[in-house]
């Protein structure tokens, strides 16, 4: 199963050869809450929520249809994996039950999920952030420097300050990833992926309490989750099925689940690139950048490095870009005339359809713009969510097409600079390999390959994540050794291979040093301009 941003999904996947057999999509009822609550009640900018019994839709709607679908016995399933957005948390009773679900809290917007594109709490970050330099707190370095707000701990931290009520009837903090394992198995556990890369977890111990004292005095004691909670390497079983999800899903009690898993680092083993030099770019509504090493070094601005983390034996390295489908998605949605909607209908195709034609026409430098692809903030290697987008170069002869591709070139521009950052760290990337829903977009992927010099392959399978939350399960269920011998099996790549143009490589080299000079410009030397802005929207 893959619980995504806006839905989740379930495949039935042969442990065999990894063949798909059957599946099924389930949307979230009450979507992204970014605006208001259920009640109407309004949220603040920056605010992203969800409704956890979403995610319990998904197990009682999408597995039963997934099995229907690909016409299997429900007990020939051997095993179950589950793949997350993070970080994605909520406060919870001991018992998992969210805070939600009681009646004291029920409108209470500090006791919903914080999706991971939940971005109030950067003051919260920066606190954190001062106190860590302050404290030279020597697990700070393996996040490139910088804690994001998107991570467990600033959203506790907000919660904390802005409503200590919630705080402290909280008696659990949990990621989404666990929490469901959790509901699927009675057990909690905390996997080694989260707790690692947006849990500050490493060398097998959680920030102290000295540090948590000097960020609040409230904090003491508090790391943002139970203490007597096990951390679980990835592919371990966390426990069976209980009667009452076997119920939801139609599955036999007891059917082995595994530890829970980050989406987008669950698709290494499904795209069979986890060997050093490969740089996995999942895209989608934002993008994940993973890449494994063998050795430790720091990478300024980068999500995390965690032993272990993405494949057993290596440095998994994490990066990101906060805004990719989601920016095409509100430009679509925000700024496209609607000529351009009457077009798509009488041809039957899609906007992003016809825009990807009518950009792909262009030359390389043609509609004069350049982009930054901020409009989620900046997760790498700024990691600033205060900073916002910027486009330069418009006129009046500017059409939707060209600040398509300019948007499109934007993403790819961001990609190239967290390429650069491993890359000057001494972390070889010789190769893209990427997942996620834009892959199926030949323009988008052209243009990566050009932009970054590299030549890219796409994972054979359209739903990267749930198949490799399918290859944990198989491995928890014993099916097969180890990871290793699950993504030999039951991983793949696609036939088709971009391969960069020298001519459309020297002209994106032009567009680049432009996309770098207003990178750094707003991103570094007048950050404060996007600051004062971003206050002045809030």
């Amino acid at each position: 199963m893959d619980f995504g941003t806006l839905s989740g999904r379930a495949v039935v996947v042969r442990v065999e050869d990894g063949r798909e057999l059957g599946s099924a999509v389930a949307d979230y009822p009450h979507g992204v809450l970014d605006r208001s609550l259920p009640s109407g009640r309004r949220l603040p900018p920056d605010w992203a929520l969800q409704v956890p019994d979403d995610y319990r839709h998904v197990l009682r709607t999408a597995v039963p249809e997934a099995i229907r679908s690909a016409g299997i016995d429900p007990r020939d399933v051997v095993g179950i994996g589950t793949a997350f957005t993070a970080s994605t948390v909520l406060p919870t009773l001991a018992d998992g039950t969210p805070l939600v679900e009681t009646h004291e809290l029920a409108d209470e917007p500090h006791a919903f999920v914080k999706l991971w594109k939940h971005h109030a709490a950067q003051r919260q970050a920066d606190l954190l952030n001062r106190a860590a330099r302050e404290r030279d707190e020597p697990w700070l370095a393996r996040y490139g420097g910088l804690i994001s707000s998107e991570w467990q701990l600033p959203k506790v931290l907000q919660v904390l300050q802005e409503a200590p009520g919630v705080h402290e009837a909280a008696e659990d903090w949990v990621e989404a990833a666990d929490w469901i394992v959790q509901q699927l198995t009675g057990v909690r556990v905390r996997n080694a992926g989260t707790a690692g890369y947006k849990g500050l977890h490493q060398e097998g111990a959680d920030p102290s309490s000295d540090f948590l004292t000097a960020v609040d005095p409230r904090l003491m004691g508090s790391t943002g989750h139970r203490v007597d909670v096990p951390v679980l390497a990835l592919g371990q079983p966390a426990g069976g099925l209980t009667p009452e999800a076997a119920s939801w899903t139609g599955l036999p009690e007891g059917t082995p689940v595994a530890v829970g898993t980050i989406d987008a680092h669950v698709a290494a083993p499904a795209a069979q690139a986890t060997r050093p030099g490969q740089l996995l770019v999942i895209m989608g509504t934002s993008s994940c950048h993973l890449v494994s090493n063998e050795t430790l070094v720091e990478v300024p601005g980068m999500c995390g490095v965690v032993a272990g983390g993405i494949v057993p034996g290596l440095w998994g390295y994490e990066a990101g870009q906060s805004a990719v489908g989601d920016a095409l998605a509100w430009f679509v949605s925000e700024g496209v005339p609607a000529r351009y909607e009457r077009e798509a209908q009488a041809r039957g195709i899609q906007v992003h359809d016809l825009l990807t034609e009518l950009a792909g026409e262009q030359e390389i430098g043609q509609h004069g713009l350049v982009a930054l692809d901020w409009l989620n903030g900046n997760r790498s290697v700024l990691v600033d969510h205060h900073l916002s987008g910027v486009l330069v170069g418009l006129t009046l002869a500017t059409r939707a097409e060209d600040v398509y591709r300019a948007l499109i070139e934007a993403t790819a521009f961001g990609t190239r600079r967290i390429v650069e950052a491993f890359m000057e760290a001494g972390i070889a990337i010789d190769e893209l390999v990427v997942g996620g829903g834009l892959l199926k977009n030949p323009l988008v992927m052209q243009i990566y390959s050009n932009v970054t010099g590299l030549p890219l392959s796409t994972v054979r399978s359209g739903q990267a994540a749930a198949v490799g939350a399918a290859i944990h399960g198989a491995v928890a269920a014993g099916a097969h050794v180890d990871l290793d011998a699950a993504a030999a099996a039951m991983g793949g790549r696609g036939e088709t291979v971009y391969r960069p143009v020298p001519a459309d490589v020297a002209r994106y080299d032009e567009l680049y040093q432009h996309y770098r000079e207003l990178h750094d410009h707003f991103g570094e030397a007048r950050r404060d301009l996007m600051h004062d802005l971003r206050a002045m929207r809030g």
